[in-house]
Order: structure tokens, then sequence, then C-alpha cells
């Protein structure tokens, strides 16, 4: 399983079509994390002020139609995420019946990710 962060608002934009964000345009690549964990790092590093519900995808990676690359952060990871950890990178549109869950990220009274909750 690998998770991609998105917003309700674009998760939910054109739910008939491969889930395409704007970051594989961008760089050539949608952001994955490799477990929980990190997630939450990533979501507090850059996504605090991102819109919200903000929610996780969970992705069988099996099920995915595009490459997927594990590779280290460039240039460095997250903090309170370890040196030498590998992000999983999708080399293409996300299709939809890769998604085995949705999971929503839950806040603390700081506005900090604290932990994941179902969502469907």
């Amino acid at each position: 399983m690998i998770y991609h962060v998105v917003p309700l608002d674009e998760w939910a934009a054109r739910p008939d079509r491969p889930y395409a964000p704007a970051s594989l345009a961008e760089e050539g690549f949608v952001h994955c994390s490799p477990d929980d964990a990190t997630t939450l790092a990533v979501v507090n590093a850059f996504y605090r002020s991102a819109p919200r519900p903000l929610l996780v995808l969970c992705l069988d990676e099996s099920r995915l139609s595009a490459e997927v690359v594990r590779e280290e952060a460039v240039p460095a990871p997250p903090p309170g995420v370890a040196r030498g950890t590998l992000f999983p990178h999708v080399f293409g549109p996300v299709n939809r019946d890769a998604v085995e869950r949705v999971l929503e990220i839950r806040w603390d009274e700081e506005g900090r990710a604290i932990g994941l909750e179902g969502a469907n």
C-alpha cells in the first residue's frame, strides 16, 4: 500500500477519469508516501494550509496501471522523515480502481496532522 494526499475537491472533481494531479504535468509523477507516519510528516511539512477536508488515497500498488519508482526526497526529506526514506512516485495517472480506501487527515487544535481515519 502507498499513500497519496489530496484535497477532497481535487479528488472529486472528475470521478469518471483517472486522477491526475498538477504534479503529474509539472514534475512527471504523482507524489506518494510509503507509510502512515511518513504521510503525516509530509502533510505537516507541506499541506497544513491546504483546503480541507484533506484525504489520503490508499493505493494498491499492484493494481496501478502506471509505473511506480521509489526515490529519495530531493533535496532532503521533510522534518520527521529519516534520510534515505524512499518515496513512491507514480509515473502516470492514478487509475481509480487502484484506490483501496480513502482516509481523512485528523488534526489537533494547533492544526497539526495527527492521524488518519476512515472517510468511506
